[in-house]
């Protein structure tokens, strides 16, 4: 299935010319492997894929003696995978390189050595448990792979046209129109029920079936929580419990992740580890409270206050619905028609954070409390322009989820923060609109911003 981060690939190939190693950083089944694989069979004569994961002892033995012997290296595993190498015009994928920390120290030689290009794959790379025995190569040049974004969820269902229609709509801040905008938001809603991991968009893209499509989504879930069991062992329970409230925390009106529903007393810098452990493994999107939405939205990040989105919404409604409670075809179906009484919001601000984070973007909201009822206020995002000037640079976003809400706490906002204020925005479930001053876009062209 076509993937925008195949076009940051051969970026990298064209920049780097061998200077650097491409590690390809994502959670597990976001398709890391399977892209590296095309990605060398279309862009190099010959490669080889080698992946820890499945290789023996032996063969790692063997590969770690040979790593101040290259030509003897090279020659060993052409003959083991029978694949030649050509100087300059070869890929070498080093897939599940965190089961072999050894290679991944390597890399500086096998660079400056200069003869093939590399990429790294991996999952939970990143996490001390994997690194810590090892010195981490300048040479790396990481990049995140997402769960692939709604024009990518078009795209598989061989839709290659539906988006540019929005992009379109977007850039001349025009409406679709009735017959356009229906189809987007079905499309939509066949998304955040289906998620973007690939192998469940290739099911659903075949056959529709949304049963099959959700019993993938749960293998995926059983190996996160395998996953999670490999950590620290003083981390486990903790990086667990967390796991396991997202969806309960996300199902309240006020959405901030609330420690005390683990235990009571519990305190951040009790939790502060797992919460990184999740992030690092790409399972889960944090979003910071930004005490003034200003300038800096990183200088101004409080790290007391945040809330846990899961990296991808489908994954989240498959969790959601328990064992106790399994998601029937028929729940599936309704819900992805717009049909069923569930707390939506929780989807959709869920969906919303990830469009943000698969442009690149780090999260933050705005929560103000206090006595006066101007001053009280909480909204769901803010985005800054990519130059920053002295004044109006950060923009508010508002997520609706339904067709009737209100809109007091932008409009609050904006009246006390004018000065820093860019573009304001609300995210619904209707076509393009303009009114006070804000712009109002199709939950679907939240992949615009």
């Amino acid at each position: 299935m076509k993937r925008k981060f195949y076009d940051r690939m051969l970026k990298w190939k064209e920049q780097s010319n061998g200077r650097s190693v491409l590690m390809i950083e994502g959670a597990r089944r976001v398709g890391k492997s399977y892209l590296a694989e095309a990605f060398a069979r279309n862009e190099y004569e010959t490669y080889i894929l080698i992946d820890f994961l499945k290789e023996n002892e032996d063969f790692k033995a063997h590969f770690n003696e040979l790593r101040s012997d290259l030509d003897s290296l090279f020659t060993f595993i052409q003959a083991y995978f029978n694949r030649r190498l050509i100087k300059r015009k070869s890929l070498i994928i080093l897939d599940e390189i965190q089961k072999f920390p050894p290679a991944r120290e390597m890399l500086k030689y096998l660079v400056q050595d200069g003869r093939y290009d590399y990429i790294e794959t991996g999952s939970l790379i990143s996490i001390e448990s994997t690194a810590d025995r090892i010195t981490i190569p300048s040479e790396e040049e990481k990049m995140t792979m997402h769960p692939m974004d709604f024009e990518e969820f078009l795209w598989a269902l061989d839709e290659t046209l539906l988006y540019e229609s929005a992009r379109e709509a977007f850039s001349s801040r025009k409406p679709l129109g009735n017959a356009l905008h229906r189809k987007l938001l079905n499309r939509f809603s066949q998304y955040v029920v289906v998620g973007g991991m690939p192998q469940a968009v290739k099911e659903f893209a075949a056959t529709g079936n949304l049963a099959d499509t959700d019993r993938i989504k749960r293998n995926i879930i059983s190996l996160y929580r395998d996953d999670i069991s490999k950590a620290r062992p003083q981390l486990v329970e903790k990086i667990r419990s967390i796991f396991d409230l997202i969806p309960s925390e996300l199902n309240r009106h006020e959405k901030k992740f609330r420690l005390s529903d683990i235990e009571k007393n519990a305190r951040n810098s009790e939790y502060r580890e797992a919460f990184l452990w999740l992030e690092d493994a790409k399972l889960v999107n944090m979003c910071y409270r930004a005490t003034e939405p200003n300038i800096g939205l990183k200088m101004n990040k409080d790290d007391e206050s945040y809330k846990c989105y899961f990296a991808d919404t489908g994954l989240l409604l498959s969790m959601a619905f328990d064992e106790h409670m399994m998601a029937s075809e028929g729940i599936m179906q309704k819900l992805s028609m717009n049909k069923l009484e569930v707390n939506s919001g929780m989807l959709i601000e869920n969906i919303v954070a990830q469009m943000l984070v698969s442009t690149g973007r780090k999260l933050y909201f705005f929560s103000s409390y206090s006595r006066e009822a101007e001053d009280r206020m909480e909204v769901d995002f803010l985005i800054a322009k990519p130059k920053i000037t002295s004044r109006h640079n950060i923009s508010p976003i508002e997520v609706k989820s339904s067709a009737n809400y209100t809109l007091s706490s932008i409009r609050k906002y904006i009246r006390k923060y004018s000065e820093y204020v860019n573009q304001p925005y609300v995210l619904h479930m209707a076509d393009y609109a303009e009114r006070e001053g804000m712009i109002f876009l199709p939950l679907y062209m939240g992949l615009l911003l």
